[in-house]
Formats: structure tokens, sequence, C-alpha cells
């Protein structure tokens, strides 16, 4: 069958289809930021700049050191040892590689107070804000946490039940259904990538609590780290924590139990 000519993209076409999809009465617009939350978006994308920069710069002096003989594995923590070959006068390196390394580290110490200054200033600023101060009233959301929501999300009542905010954040799993049989997959991480990773991260922070020191009403922890590995069951408490902030925010109330997370 012979189909008809596609109409070009153009500026009246493009007009044309907003105008259509403005008229829809199911239609949802990406809410507009206000100028607080594009500068603390900034604040947020320059502290991740600096970090992935420090990081790179880690990554690039390990593997310079490595061909010399000096084997250290990945993470900040192994700084350290490497700062401490490069300072060592007995450690045998060739001219000019123990020069090269002090460069690296001024570098890299110079990006460690960039984001701790950065770190503060966000910690600040979720101090001001309400909704931040209401969300960290939840045990695993920091302060970063709270302000990355309250940023890079739109107002949470947009949002019809708190499972749409979940999988908003791409912390629900993804559904292959056929036959009229739902069959779930692995979680989607199909969203907003930066307050999925924070939440996931505080979930993790409270998981360990629980293992190391035991709280209150933490029956649903313990039996799920004791059938699932253990960023399975953090992905599945950062699902329910994302769905207590939606509530919370729906509700305009303070977390009432902290125990609730856990059980």
């Amino acid at each position: 069958m012979h189909q008809g000519r596609q109409p070009e993209k153009n500026d009246a076409a493009d007009a044309e289809a907003i105008v259509e999809a403005a008229l829809r009465p199911t239609m949802r617009f990406v809410a507009v930021k206000t100028e607080d939350q594009q500068a603390r978006a900034m604040l947020f994308r320059t502290r991740q700049m600096f970090v992935g920069q420090r990081t790179q710069l880690i990554n690039a002096l390990r593997g310079h050191l490595a061909e010399h003989g000096l084997v250290a594995a990945t993470g900040t923590a192994q700084l350290k040892r490497l700062a401490d070959a490069i300072e060592d006068s007995n450690t045998a390196f060739p001219g000019g590689v123990r020069d090269l390394g002090q460069m690296y580290l001024a570098q890299i110490e110079g990006l460690n107070a960039r984001a701790a200054e950065l770190d503060q200033k966000m910690r600040a600023a979720a101090k001001e804000a309400d909704v931040a101060r209401r969300f960290q009233t939840m045990p695993g959301v920091r302060p970063i946490t709270a302000l990355a929501i309250e940023t890079f999300a739109p107002d949470l009542a947009t949002f019809r039940r708190r499972r749409d905010f979940a999988a908003w954040l791409g912390l629900v799993p993804k559904q292959h259904s056929t036959g009229g049989k739902a069959r779930m997959g692995k979680t989607s991480k199909m969203g907003q990538r930066d307050i999925r990773t924070l939440l996931v991260s505080g979930a993790m922070a409270v998981l360990q609590a629980v293992e190391r020191f035991g709280t209150p009403n933490n029956g649903w922890l313990t039996r799920m780290r004791a059938r699932k590995p253990r960023m399975v069951v953090a992905i599945a408490l950062a699902n329910k924590m994302a769905c207590g902030l939606w509530a919370m925010m729906t509700k305009q109330e303070d977390y009432r139990n902290p125990a609730a997370t856990m059980v």
C-alpha cells in the first residue's frame, strides 16, 4: 500500500503540534523551574563536575604509578597510599615521576577543597528550605538528598499516586506483561538519576545501621536481607522511601514514625 507523504518538520508544523497537544485534557506539562531551583541545579552540577574530575585524576595517577611498580586498588580510599609513596624519598621512581605525581596530588587537593565548599553551601541551603527540612525527618534522607528532591523533582502533588513518583525516579521493576499475566523484571533505572542515586545511598546507610546496631520494627528489612543481596534490599527500601516522601509532601506532614520505613 502506498503511504502518503509525511509532513515536513518546520516551525509551522511544530507550532500546530504544540497547540494540538495543549488542547488535550490529559496532557501533562513540565513545571517551569524557579530561579532558585536553577541556581541550586547549577550548584549540584558543578559539584558533580568537580567530583568527576577528582576521580579522573586519581585513576590517572593510579594508572601511571602502576607502570612503575606501585599497584593500588581503585577508589579514593587508596589515595593516601599513593601520596605516601610519592612523598617517600626512598621510593624508587624514575626522574620526573615524583614531581608529576605531586602535581596530581595538588590538583586533587584543590578539587577536594572545592567539593567540600559546595557541600557546605548545599547543607546551608537545605536548612533554609522548608520542604527540604520536612524531607530530612525521614531516616536515610540527608540534607543533600532533600535539596536534590526540591531542586530536580516537580511538585509531588502532580503525581496521582506514590508509585508514580517511584516510577519517575526509576525505582520500580520493568513490566513485561502478556496474555493477561504481569511479569516483573529488573528495576528500570529510567528516571531522575540524581535523586535515585542519593535515595539508594541513604537506604544503604539505613540498612548498614540495621545490620550493625539493630533497630525496632526492622523485621521487613531483616527478612529481605536474609533472602536478597544487599543492593536489591537497598533499592527496595529506596522505593519505600520515595513513596513515603510523596505521602509527606501531599499531606504536608513531617515523618511521623522513623521506624516505619523498616517495617
